[in-house]
């Protein structure tokens, strides 16, 4: 009997490495191809085919369309085949238009979600490269920093600062801190701190990650198979069902009325039956199931002018049936652009050097990529522009939501080093005991914070978003030990803190 093996998050690095083929300077081509071969896309199979199928069976299971569908079969039956025929074409259009409407916005969807396909940098043939999230396989070295989400299933390679959101798998809300390790076999998901999951997010810092598990094999996927999403139905698709329940209702206890009393008076049975029958047929409302699909498709074909798709028509009337329509989606009712509007001093002076420092730490940061550091980036004019080359980064402490400000050092041209740090206005004072406008420094009272917040309100008020930057210079070349202790102590403080709001939680 072969043994079995232990699981991945329990091994040693190179051993993973080595049962899969890989290698520090990542997979080749060939090799990631042979992989995906073996292992499949990585992709989260949904129900595989029969769509077409799936949709057409929806379409007829309304209970209007199953009374047509009898009334057709009566008609036929008494020779009525003109009649027959027209419920057939009703039935037909009804249907036909609802399955062409729905079945094409299905195409459109997964087109549109084609294109929005998700990237990641890995190593291939010892160069790093972006690849489509999908092309990942077992054995990639992934390039992860903050903002990211995670593509596959991995062990820890390499990490700093490394801090991923696992809510989506384990509700916990708050980051986990990731490192290199080995974790007992016996270890729940959430406790696995030297491994990643698909579907969770990076926080903050930089990690290279060994894909061990990608696809269907990953524990994101075993969730959804365990929960596949069903689509609740909606209020108009119930009334339309609950009326269809009362018509057949109806119509039954009319033909069973109406075919006892013509007993009663001793009309022949055939006879009886089958007047019964063509009162129901009479009843029935053969032209609904095609307004309402004509009224629906209508609604879809005007929201398709204007860029919107409409997979179920039973939407088309709930978008209708809305007073108030909320939204938080940024990009999609603005322009989701952002803007560096005025950079000034603490006294309120427009100052060329405090965004040359805010530049330097927009750009040389490798944490979280976000729109305010790009539009740093590209504010004001040329000659604005950090002096590439002439200063470089010693050392980052990344953005995290406890701390919520980014520190970065540089080493200065023209000797000595320079700490810049921007982030919250309120956890920026906190920190800040002098206030300068890059020239002359001095005290920063508490009259002075008072002001500060008052500046900060009304410009707040005014919806602008106000971030504060704070510097700090070392005259030496290089950063000293003290300095370096201190950052450590920094992260240390971070780790702290969050590791004690997991226990306060837990407890």
């Amino acid at each position: 009997m072969k043994p079995q093996r232990d699981p991945y998050w329990s091994m040693p690095l190179v051993e993973v490495m080595t049962a899969l083929g890989t290698n520090p300077s990542g997979l080749t081509t060939a090799q990631a191809n042979q992989s995906r071969a073996l292992h499949g896309i990585n992709a989260i199979q949904g129900r595989s085919g029969g769509e077409a199928l799936r949709l057409v069976l929806r379409q007829v299971r309304s209970p209007l369309v199953l009374i047509l569908m009898f009334a057709a079969a009566v008609s036929s039956l008494m020779g009525e085949a003109q009649e027959a025929i027209i419920i057939c074409l009703i039935l037909l259009a009804s249907c036909g238009l609802g399955f062409t409407q729905e079945y094409g916005a299905s195409k459109a969807a997964l087109a549109l979600k084609r294109q929005l396909l998700r990237r990641v940098r890995t190593l291939r043939d010892g160069i790093e490269t972006d690849v489509a999230v999908d092309e990942v396989v077992p054995g990639d070295l992934l390039k992860l920093s903050a903002g990211d989400m995670i593509a596959a299933d991995g062990l820890i390679v390499d990490a700093r600062d490394f801090n991923v959101s696992e809510a989506v798998l384990t509700g916990e809300s708050f980051p986990v801190l990731k490192s290199m390790g080995v974790v007992g076999a016996e270890t729940p998901l959430g406790q696995r701190t030297n491994s990643v999951f698909t579907g969770t997010s990076v926080r903050s810092g930089t990690a290279t990650v060994l894909a061990v598990a990608t696809g269907s094999a990953t524990e994101f996927a075993a969730i959804a198979d365990a929960v596949e999403r069903r689509v609740e139905e909606s209020g108009f698709a119930k009334g339309i069902r609950r009326f269809g329940y009362l018509m057949t209702e109806v119509m039954l206890a009319i033909v069973i009325v109406v075919f006892v009393v013509n007993l009663l008076l001793h009309r022949p049975l055939a006879e009886s039956l089958l007047f019964s029958l063509a009162l129901a047929v009479g009843l029935t409302p053969e032209l609904l199931p095609a307004i309402i699909s004509v009224t629906l498709a209508r609604g879809a074909a005007v929201m398709a002018k204007n860029g919107v798709i409409v997979r179920r028509l039973e939407a088309i009337e709930n978008l209708g049936s809305m007073d108030v329509l909320c939204t938080d989606k940024t990009g999609t009712l603005t322009e989701g652009a952002i803007r560096l509007d005025r950079w000034v001093d603490s006294r309120g002076r427009p100052s060329d050097q405090l965004l040359a420092w805010a530049k330097l730490n927009a750009s040389l940061q490798t944490g979280i990529k976000n729109p305010l550091d790009e539009a740093i980036v590209d504010a004001g004019t040329q000659e604005q522009q950090p002096l590439g080359g002439q200063e470089f980064k010693l050392d980052e402490i990344p953005y995290d939501f406890a701390r919520k400000r980014l520190s970065v050092i540089v080493r200065r041209a023209e000797g000595g080093s320079l700490m810049i740090c921007k982030g919250a206005v309120r956890t920026m004072l906190d920190v800040c005991g002098t206030e300068t406008d890059g020239h002359t420094a001095e005290k920063l009272s508490d009259q002075r914070r008072a002001d500060i917040d008052d500046q900060v309100r009304s410009w707040s008020e005014q919806g602008f978003r106000v971030i504060a930057l704070a510097v700090r210079q070392f005259l030496k070349t290089e950063v000293s030990p003290a300095v370096m202790k201190w950052i450590s102590r920094s992260r240390a403080f971070y780790y702290s803190s969050t590791l004690q709001r997991r226990v306060r939680l837990t407890h």
